[in-house]
């Protein structure tokens, strides 16, 4: 659990200073060629995944061994990724600590139980399986990051429009100190999360207003929009797979072991030794899971002391991440993620089953 400041900063120097080199060489080539764009823009796709990563530990405080540098790092990787940092690494804290309870948080998907899908119109149904598409990751994580973080800032800042005229009604000799302090927002927690949220809308507003202008809109917003997608979709898939897979441990809350959760609701991506270095080893999620304040850079070493420990864990390969991609219902009843498919046959069987006990 010890961080490095020494590992921190080089992990920091060689991947933000090759993703901006790479801005640089993808103007050069678009002069040269178009065809030379592609694998600059496939690594960039990659060094871009690898900043969410390592801003996924500053959020951890795990990167750097001062809680300042990890906000201050945090925060300026959020900006790359267009992503306001703090309210993320907040509400990310909550999933560590209710990983595998299925009642209190379903997943970046949000996905519903067996029987809130069985009450769904074909339509709803039909609709509720689209959206969850491993296809519609990509339209999803350029939203994710790109939109979502604007939205949630007018939305707030509208809603605290609307709660100033109201307390002034209410009361005109109300201070502004105290509208503020009375005002509870459904778009952040904190006034810190506000903040946040605040600076990096200014920064990330303001940086592609300006390499807009440097770059050309077009170009800009051309190499921008296509490698923060891919980027995206990634890193959502990542985590995705890493809790929805067959035999996960999704349990109810009462009962919930947090150990087992985080053992057996969290897999081992066994990825090749170039992608582990691009998603930060965040392929060992159940070590993860078991301490968020390991740094990323000594997670091997743990799973290798400890693998003997770790029989219970679910192991995954790049091949197998697409068919965990059916494992969107929750069955609270049998403690398990099953796939529409599944979910189906079972009903099928139950109610030839009711059929054949009425016949008799």
């Amino acid at each position: 659990m010890k961080s490095s400041n020494f590992r921190g900063t080089y992990q920091i120097l060689n991947t933000v200073v090759p993703y901006i080199l790479l801005w640089f060489l993808a103007v050069k080539a678009v002069d040269i060629s178009l065809w030379l764009l592609l694998p600059i823009m496939v690594l960039m796709t990659l060094f871009s995944g690898r900043c969410f990563s390592l801003m996924h530990d500053c959020g951890h405080y795990s990167l750097f061994r001062s809680k300042k540098a990890n906000r201050i790092v945090g925060f300026l990787l959020g900006v790359m990724n267009a992503i306001p940092q703090y309210p993320w690494s907040r509400g990310h804290v909550y999933h560590h600590k209710t990983n595998g309870d299925w009642e209190k948080y379903r997943g970046p998907s949000a996905l519903i139980t067996t029987e809130e899908f069985a009450k769904l119109t074909p339509w709803g149904q039909r609709g509720y399986a689209f959206l969850r598409h491993p296809l519609m990751l990509f339209p999803g994580g350029f939203f994710y990051l790109a939109i979502k973080p604007r939205l949630a800032l007018i939305a707030g800042i509208y809603d605290f429009i609307g709660h100033l005229f109201t307390c002034w009604q209410k009361d005109p000799t109300m201070s502004l100190s105290q509208i503020i302090a009375s005002h509870k927002s459904r778009n952040w927690y904190t006034a810190a999360e506000f903040w946040d949220l605040l600076f990096n809308n200014i920064c990330v507003v303001g940086s592609w207003i300006l390499f807009s202008y440097l770059l050309g809109a077009g170009f800009f917003w051309s190499i921008y929009s296509i490698t923060l997608t891919f980027s995206a979709a990634i890193f959502i898939y990542v985590f995705f797979v890493q809790h929805n897979f067959e035999g996960s441990y999704a349990h109810k809350t009462e009962g919930w072991d947090y150990l087992r959760g985080a053992i057996e609701g969290s897999s081992f991506l066994d990825l090749p030794i170039i992608l582990r270095w691009f998603s930060a080893n965040i392929g060992y999620h159940h070590i993860h899971h078991l301490s968020e304040r390991i740094p990323n850079y000594h997670l091997e070493a743990c799973y290798e002391a400890n693998r003997h420990l770790l029989t219970q864990s679910k192991t995954l390969h790049i091949g197998d991440m697409l068919g965990c991609s059916k494992f969107i219902l929750w069955n609270p009843a049998a403690n398990t993620l099953v796939s529409i498919d599944s979910f189906r046959q079972d009903a099928q069987f139950k109610s030839s089953l009711s059929d054949n006990r009425v016949n008799v």
